[in-house]
């Protein structure tokens, strides 16, 4: 299994405005999405295996790859393609140890050090943010910029995605510096029309 998407679709439920998620994934996927990771850190193990199921189903109907946020057991569970761990989830090199060839490995790093360490413990690609300001990463203090995002880039071998604030007029930007491509969440979820706003995302991250 490769990293071969540009554009990396982060799910969050409540940036949406009526409709389900597995309906807003599914215009996604209509529009040229090729990854989802499904990310509801609030849901209780039984709520995120149940949609988890149902995600499964929808990416396999598209052809795309499926990755659960932090839980490598649930991803086993329902055959996803992968699991994406954060700084507070177990070590990657456990979990490689764990699943060893059977799950991609997606990791969210946010320094050169957390990039670094990803790779040697054997992730298949990482996220790096917050490249901008947005709200929903100030947890993770002031955003890098475009400028260490770059340095990232140059140092390890393995796909980065550029993560936070990345708007359309952003891309152009991200790509320069050797990005293998974005990862989004209300860029996606809170467009008025997904499947023509992911198709427009695709189109500038492929230029």
């Amino acid at each position: 299994m490769k990293i071969n998407f540009p554009l990396y679709l982060i799910t969050d439920r409540k940036q949406l405005s009526g409709e389900t998620l597995i309906t807003a994934v599914r215009q996604a996927l209509k529009g040229g999405v090729k990854a989802v990771q499904l990310r509801e850190k609030d849901m209780d193990t039984r709520d995120i295996l149940k949609l988890a199921y149902k995600m499964r189903k929808v990416t396999a109907e598209y052809r795309a790859q499926l990755f659960i946020n932090g839980r490598f057991d649930i991803a086993l569970a329902v055959n996803a393609d992968g699991v994406h761990l954060t700084q507070s989830s177990m070590p990657v090199e456990a979990v490689r140890k764990a699943v060893k060839k059977r799950l991609l490995i997606g990791v969210s790093t946010h320094s050169m050090k957390e990039a670094l360490d990803a790779e040697k413990g054997g992730a298949d690609f990482i996220t790096m943010g917050p490249v901008y300001n947005t709200h929903s990463k100030m947890k993770y203090g002031a955003p890098i910029g475009s400028g260490t995002l770059e340095k990232v880039c140059g140092k390890i071998k393995i796909p980065v995605f550029a993560l936070g604030g990345v708007k359309s007029n952003r891309i152009g930007e991200v790509m320069e510096t050797g990005a293998h491509g974005a990862a989004m969440i209300s860029e996606i979820l809170r467009a008025a029309n997904i499947r023509k706003k992911t198709e427009e995302l695709i189109n500038l991250l492929i230029k």
